[in-house]
């Protein structure tokens, strides 16, 4: 019988023998599967133990679950997939509503397949379609069909790249990339910073594989921004609140994104979906994001369509 056994980060800083920022720093790069019950942070034993394996270069015990459940059922809890640290100004004012959730730290696509599969209810997505200029709204067609859903805006955030203090290699284009010399770091797939670099070269005609380091990927916009700041890159894609985090970097804009949230309609109306948009269109919320800087809450809690 599987043993259903969870760890605080605390405990699995002591299983691997380091700190628990470590730990924490893991879970937010996405690189240790974790989920939240209220204010409690928890690791499987499973997602430990494919973590522990993949360190010592072994195939992983099992596929890892990415820490959402098989199936959301009841409708009175809320399972949330994003990453961004608006999130986690949401769920504190969710938690003073007294609303059970579950948080999952997973990308765009991901977060919009775990919704189609019944594995969540709530996706937060930042996909930007080339052939129509618009957001997200291309993309919830095409994942989910036949599961009708509202789509919210959340925030607006500016895309854009990161570069070393001055900009040495001059790099304020897309065709940036392709210069000589010039080292790049890319995040994971599925998420909507390498959905959009990947459209935005479909659109100019680039082959990615002419892109030196392409295939290097970081897990979270922090993580890209630090490996430039270090000079292990020359430039990375990301939002600009990560450059306002790690010194030694400075940001290029390229192009504002539309960070939505989507939800099934049929959830809707239920208490827990509506205490969610109470939450993110009360002005204790909107206050507290807007002090954060690099976010534009401006169509905060706005309905941006429904699909």
């Amino acid at each position: 019988m599987t043993r259903d056994i969870s760890y605080t980060p605390e405990e699995v800083a002591k299983i691997l023998k380091i700190s628990r920022f470590t730990v924490y720093e893991l879970i937010k790069r996405g690189e240790l599967a974790a989920y939240r019950i209220g204010r409690k942070v928890r690791v499987e034993e499973k997602d430990l133990e494919a973590y522990k394996h993949q360190g010592k270069g072994l195939p992983a015990a099992e596929p890892r679950s990415e820490a959402i459940p098989t199936r959301v059922s009841g409708g009175e809890s809320l399972v949330i997939c994003g990453q961004d640290v608006v999130l986690d100004i949401l769920t504190r004012h969710l938690e003073r509503r007294q609303v059970r959730f579950l948080r999952t730290y997973i990308g765009s696509i991901d977060g919009l397949m775990a919704l189609y599969r019944g594995e969540a209810n709530v996706a937060t997505t930042h996909l930007w379609d080339s052939d129509s200029g618009q957001y997200n709204l291309p993309y919830i067609r095409r994942l989910l069909p036949g599961h009708p859903s509202v789509v919210f805006n959340l925030v607006y955030r500016m895309e854009g790249f990161y570069v070393a203090k001055g900009n040495p290699k001059q790099i304020q284009t897309w065709t940036d990339l392709l210069a000589p010399g010039v080292r790049f770091v890319n995040r994971e797939r599925g998420s909507g910073a390498r959905v959009l670099l990947d459209e935005q070269l479909h659109k100019l005609g680039i082959d990615r594989l002419r892109i030196n380091g392409y295939e290097q990927e970081e897990m979270s916009h922090v993580a890209v921004a630090s490996k430039v700041a270090r000079g292990e890159a020359d430039v990375g894609l990301g939002i600009e609140k990560a450059a306002l985090q790690v010194q030694g970097v400075e940001f290029v804009p390229l192009q504002q994104e539309r960070y939505d949230l989507v939800i099934r309609k049929e959830d809707l109306n239920k208490p827990p979906f509506q205490a969610l948009l109470a939450a993110i269109r009360s002005q204790a919320f909107r206050e507290e994001v807007s002090g954060l800087g690099g976010y534009d809450v401006s169509r905060m809690g706005e309905l941006m369509g429904e699909v």
